[in-house]
């Protein structure tokens, strides 16, 4: 019942001006960030492992920020499942598109690590051609239902569940439709290692070399910044990466990490750090969190 006034509350507030729900966006993650204390510990442990010399006034500084940051991103998402195709791409700027053009109608992976504006980006081109995504299934199966159709809103959007394996994804990208993959979050090390990220061993996945070599796809990488007030987002490709796979999958899952730690420098308060990054450990180490 919950879900349900909150998706409807959602729903009301699209209507307003973009500007208005930023303001709305900002005072839910002051909110959040006064009350949901156990995602505010998971925030501040992975700042201060990322982030071992600053200081911890700016710590908790970056931390609030980024609790504004995401709340954001949950309220502006009322936008992307309920206001017309126009108004998104209206907030939607893009930069280095003919990078996102050079692989239209091959095998490609658009890398796109856990920044807030992600699913932004991600309408962006769903509205500008068909593509194939992994999910990962809900508590909710109304709320999962919800997701996975608000996702498809545009073209022909293929959409599976992790327990489905890559078979489809592997089938998809043979027809030339790009796989929007976020592979940044901790999945164990099943079909992974443990690769530094900010110095630290993380569970990294290995499955973005591995695809590309089973695929013949391109990785393009595909970043969304939330701007400030109500100036919307920008969407930006990066170049295809050259020699890659390179025959090596932890230099290749390096290369990626690296890739996404430069990006975070640039806006940290954008990276979602309320996910345990660091929860699966070597054998003997002690938890993080």
């Amino acid at each position: 019942m919950l879900v349900r006034l909150g998706v409807f509350i959602l729903w009301l507030l699209h209507f307003l001006p973009f500007r208005v729900l930023v303001a709305i966006g900002n005072g839910v993650g002051v909110m959040l960030y006064l009350l949901a204390a156990k995602r505010r510990r998971i925030g501040d442990t992975n700042l201060r492992l990322c982030f071992p010399y600053m200081p911890q006034e700016m710590r908790v500084a970056l931390l609030r920020e980024h609790f504004k940051m995401f709340a954001r991103g949950l309220v502006e998402r009322c936008i992307l499942w309920w206001s017309s195709e126009g108004r998104i791409s209206s907030l939607i700027r893009v930069e280095g598109v003919e990078h996102f053009e050079a692989v239209r109608g091959q095998p490609a992976i658009l890398l796109t690590p856990h920044f807030v504006g992600m699913d932004a980006g991600g309408q962006w081109v769903a509205q500008n051609t068909d593509t194939v995504c992994m999910y990962a299934n809900q508590r909710s199966v109304y709320l999962t239902q919800l997701l996975l159709e608000k996702r498809a809103r545009f073209r022909t959007q293929l959409l599976y569940s992790r327990q489905q394996g890559l078979r489809p994804i592997l089938k998809g990208m043979k027809e030339n439709k790009p796989f929007i993959y976020p592979p940044d979050q901790d999945q164990g090390v099943k079909d992974g290692a443990f690769i530094p990220f900010f110095g630290v061993p993380a569970a990294t996945m290995m499955s973005v070399s591995r695809i590309a070599k089973m695929t013949g796809a391109k990785v393009v990488p595909s970043i969304t910044r939330v701007l400030p007030g109500g100036a919307g987002y920008v969407l930006t490709f990066y170049p295809a990466w050259e020699n890659f796979p390179s025959g090596d999958d932890v230099a290749d899952a390096r290369r990626m990490n690296e890739f996404i730690e430069q990006r975070i420098l640039e806006m940290p308060e954008q990276y979602f750090w309320l996910h345990k990054r660091f929860k699966t450990r070597p054998e003997g180490e002690k938890s993080f969190y």
